[in-house]
């Protein structure tokens, strides 16, 4: 055994607790985890099998169903390297291991925010201009990935509490109290920056269809749900996180023992990279398109040209998407016949109504294509 790590752990009063066998418990864990690698994997095959999604936005909504994946990786290495075997660790390793599980987490949340700015910034340029922008979606992943690799090396670059055991947390015991708040504040920012962008998104197309509709109503509801569960999904997995972590800075082991419960904590957190593909992906009509391609290797639901199609022609109401929107939207072939553009969405007419996140952009372009004084904005 280490005797750095058995201290710290003595310290924190996990090394006297009495542990189980936690079959279940891993068991459950696990299955969790093999969700996320199945789910996201999949996610990147149809992105990377359909050039159609080779855009900006899908793009993005990759590097989250990455993120994802390794967060689901990640976590399955902490599981057996956790309990008994902990104990056999060295401070680097126990680092290296915190920390890989920190970037991945950490990559999937500003992939959230990454995914928020692309689409506020979509509806403020009226339509997504793939050449323009591609130095910002350079930009957006890079800084997702630099920033979180950032944040997890601080403890190992020396923001821990080795041979300080007075200031250590907790729930991860090698972790500085003040690192943890630290970290604790940047995420508090992330999400509020999260909300107010989605907030945002959807007074920017509220606004703009009461002016080019008389009855807006439905499909502004339906949007406000997208919103809702976007929000929702992830305030319900990352909140109970971020509360015990708050509560690990100002509250002793011995009056606040939730702190020893944190397992349940970071299982929901990363429970959000399984939900993730399904609110981003698999509610999206081109996503289920790619995906019954990929494992049915069918061409249902495609026009001739073998491109999903958001919306239902014989209804008159398809909807430009981030792909099939440049048939509306600039020169740049789409799905649709040439000569045919897009007629408007009727708001009355179920297959109109954007179905989830990554159609949210499709409400976008719509409004935005049919009030070009939004440009104020």
């Amino acid at each position: 055994m280490n005797l750095v790590i058995v201290s710290h752990y003595n310290h924190s009063g996990k090394w006297n607790r009495p542990r189980g066998s936690g079959v279940c418990k891993t068991a459950l864990l696990l299955f969790i985890c093999l969700l996320i690698v199945l789910e996201n994997v999949t996610v990147l095959l149809a992105l990377w099998r359909n050039k159609r999604f080779h855009s900006r936005m899908y793009f993005l909504i990759g590097n989250l169903a990455l993120s994802d994946l390794l967060a689901g990786v990640a976590y399955v290495v902490n599981i057996f390297t956790s309990g008994r075997n902990t104990y056999f660790l060295t401070p680097v390793q126990w680092l290296a291991r915190e920390g890989s599980m920190f970037v991945a987490l950490s990559a999937s949340t500003f992939s959230l925010l990454a995914i928020g700015i692309e689409r506020h910034m979509t509806m403020v340029r009226l339509r997504p201009c793939e050449t323009a922008g591609r130095g910002r979606l350079l930009g957006l992943l890079a800084a997702c990935w630099l920033v979180s690799v950032l944040l997890s090396a601080l403890p190992s670059l020396g923001w821990n509490c080795l041979n300080k055991l007075s200031s250590c947390s907790t729930v991860l015991p090698l972790y500085d109290k003040s690192y943890v708040a630290f970290c604790i504040s940047v995420f508090s920012a992330l999400l509020v920056a999260i909300v107010i962008l989605y907030i945002r998104i959807y007074r920017l197309v509220t606004s703009s269809g009461r002016r080019v509709s008389s009855r807006p109503s439905e499909c502004s509801l339906a949007l406000l749900r997208t919103v809702v569960i976007v929000l929702g999904v992830f305030i319900i997995c990352w909140s109970p996180l971020f509360i015990l972590l708050l509560m690990d800075v100002g509250c002793s082991p011995q009056s606040c023992l939730v702190l020893y419960q944190v397992d349940w904590f970071i299982a929901l957190a990363v429970l959000n990279s399984a939900l993730n593909p399904l609110i981003y992906t698999l509610s999206s009509r081109e996503m289920r398109a790619a995906f019954f391609r990929l494992l049915c290797c069918g061409q249902a639901g495609l026009e001739p040209g073998g491109t999903p199609v958001v919306g239902n022609p014989h209804l008159n109401t398809i909807i430009p998407t981030a792909e099939n929107s440049k048939s509306s939207l600039g020169p740049v072939g789409g799905t649709l016949p040439r000569g045919k553009g897009p007629a408007p969405v009727n708001c009355e007419s179920p297959a109109a109504h954007p179905s989830g996140p990554a159609d949210l952009l499709s409400a976008v372009l719509v409004k935005a294509g049919a009030l070009p004084s939004l440009s104020k904005f």
